[in-house]
């Protein structure tokens, strides 16, 4: 077991993307000391995303990848750590925080929780093969690489349907497939779509089966048109889907924080969930708007609340031994 593991730490910050390690800038550089659990990629979702063009600063747009290692050698230089591994279970003892995790059971003063979100997936042949080459999951981070070029968009939610007519922007035309007999959007989005008919044709009970690509890039989609059992085929530069989120929160069962009906977790002004000291920033939010520059925001905010709560952590526990022993 790791030596970090023996002692309390001041804060244990569970995933390492960009609001985590914006947190970690903050907290390590005012000697707080962070140790951040990351299972996956260092960076989140940021860190897969080919290209990153509306973060601020960069006015020529970054590879997600080395943003996301920008990001980490800051936090680790004012001497944040970041260790491989998996928080399994969170719970409260006393003023204390106990995580286990794949490494052994580690105390925390404090947590931040900002494990992100996953892009739901229609699980079809060709969609992991031709992820961020071709198949995008989000119209503002990737919709502008596909200007005057034919789309098709996976969903007929709100989310569809709104990143739908952002596409619209860019791309030449796009096929909507919808797999039900009519949209899930609500009334007011489904009448703006109604005003993109001349670029967006909407193919009711239509499956996605297949993503096909030629020569490393998507060049059609197949599915089947459910009315007639016939099989279709869409011929297209790329496919964006948008079929939902799942917010990484599985590991928070039995821990008592409140979540929201699509599980993404409650917090109060300060980012602080339901479970005093165990705050919260990025994308698992409830509310989070899903952006890379919003989500490093949630992070610095995150953290100057934390040192409020580590400041007054101290304060009672001075008290307390002051008397105990006054």
């Amino acid at each position: 077991m790791p030596d970090q593991a023996k002692a309390v730490q001041d804060l244990v910050i569970v995933g390492a993307g960009p609001a985590a390690l914006s947190a970690a800038i903050y907290t390590s550089r005012e000697d707080i000391e962070t140790l951040l659990f990351e299972k996956g990629a260092i960076g989140g979702l940021a860190a897969v995303t080919d290209w990153v063009d509306n973060y601020p600063g960069f006015a020529k747009g970054i590879a997600g990848l080395d943003l996301a290692d920008a990001m980490r050698e800051q936090a680790e230089r004012f001497g944040a750590k970041i260790e491989l591994g998996e928080v399994q279970k969170l719970s409260k003892e006393g003023s204390l925080i106990i995580l286990e995790t794949t490494s052994g059971e580690y105390k925390a003063k404090a947590v931040l929780v900002a494990t992100g979100s996953e892009y739901r997936k229609i699980g079809v042949p060709g969609e992991q093969d031709y992820y961020a080459r071709g198949v995008h999951y989000c119209a503002t981070c990737d919709g502008a690489f596909y200007r005057d070029k034919k789309l098709v968009v996976v969903g007929g939610g709100n989310s569809a349907v709104q990143e739908g007519m952002f596409l619209t922007r860019f791309a030449s035309h796009i096929d909507m497939l919808v797999r039900g007999d009519k949209l899930r959007a609500s009334e007011v989005l489904q009448h703006e779509l109604k005003q993109h008919s001349d670029k967006i044709t909407v193919h009711f009970n239509t499956s996605t089966d297949e993503i096909v690509g030629e020569e490393g890039k998507v060049s059609k989609v197949l599915g089947t048109d459910k009315t007639t059992g016939k099989k279709v085929e869409f011929i297209t530069d790329g496919v964006f889907v948008f079929v939902g989120l799942d917010p990484n929160t599985k590991f928070l069962e039995g821990s008592g924080i409140e979540l929201d009906e699509r599980l993404f977790i409650k917090t109060d002004q300060k980012l602080m969930s339901s479970l005093p000291g165990v705050f919260v920033a990025g994308d698992v939010r409830s509310g989070a708007t899903l952006q890379i520059a919003s989500a490093t925001g949630e992070g610095a905010t995150a953290a100057l609340m934390i040192r409020e709560y580590l400041e007054h952590h101290e304060k009672m526990s001075t008290a307390a031994v002051q008397t105990l022993y006054g």
